[in-house]
């Protein structure tokens, strides 16, 4: 019966190793976009302070495409608070093809 079963973990093995790589692989996937996301809501923080201190928004369109690259910005005035939203592709695009990553900030207008 040993010699039988001989080479039955490899294969046991060789079977699970492909599954163990592609659940790594989305969390690895997962953790990109969430510091993306964390990126692009630091950026928006910035933007809106940045706005709300009276700066171009050319100057604040340089600084964020300086933190985080091409993003699409979109600035609105809600009451006494300037916000911005800052969105761009995800990153690792086979893993989350279509998806769009977002970050929003607001600052108080001076």
């Amino acid at each position: 019966m040993a010699r039988r079963d001989r080479g039955s973990v490899t294969a046991e093995f060789a079977a699970g190793v492909p599954a163990v790589l592609l659940v790594l692989a989305f969390c690895l996937g997962a953790v990109q976009l969430v510091a993306q996301q964390l990126r692009l809501t630091d950026a928006a923080g910035m933007a809106a302070r940045s706005l709300a201190r009276g700066d171009g928004e050319t100057a604040t369109a340089d600084r964020v495409a300086a933190a985080v690259g091409s993003a699409a910005l979109s600035r609105e005035r809600e009451g006494p608070f300037v916000c911005v939203s800052l969105s761009m592709p995800a990153p690792f695009a086979p893993l989350a093809a279509g998806l769009t990553v977002r970050g929003r900030g607001c600052a108080l207008a001076g």
